[in-house]
């Protein structure tokens, strides 16, 4: 298993066991860790990606605040929020080809 899974995993076990019904929210979408490089020399940034529905989005961002200080305490440097359902629709996407098991998830996640 790749170390962001372990990661996303452990986030989501922490959000459930501190904060049950967030746990619960969590549960509909779909957790990853994002591993991003930039600047000169790149440097290596780890954030949370959550994708989520329409109708999950809003209570996702209520509770935003709490994400961000379990991320933090992971040493992750944020919280993104992403619409899974118009990810999906989006006619320009390559993620179908780029990232089949993504694909997939979020297909389990919007249906």
């Amino acid at each position: 298993m790749i170390a962001e899974d372990i990661l996303a995993q452990e986030f989501t076990k922490i959000v459930a066991h501190y904060y049950p019904h967030l746990g619960e929210i969590l549960a509909n979408c779909h957790v990853k860790v994002i591993t991003s490089f930039w600047g000169r020399p790149a440097r290596r940034f780890q954030y949370i990606g959550i994708y989520c529905t329409d109708d999950i989005m809003p209570l996702v961002q209520a509770h935003k605040q709490i994400l961000r200080e379990v991320a933090d305490n992971m040493g992750l440097i944020q919280v993104v929020c992403l619409n899974a359902n118009k990810l999906l629709r989006d006619p320009l996407s390559k993620l179908r080809q780029s990232e089949p098991r993504l694909w997939l998830e979020l297909q389990l996640v919007s249906a």
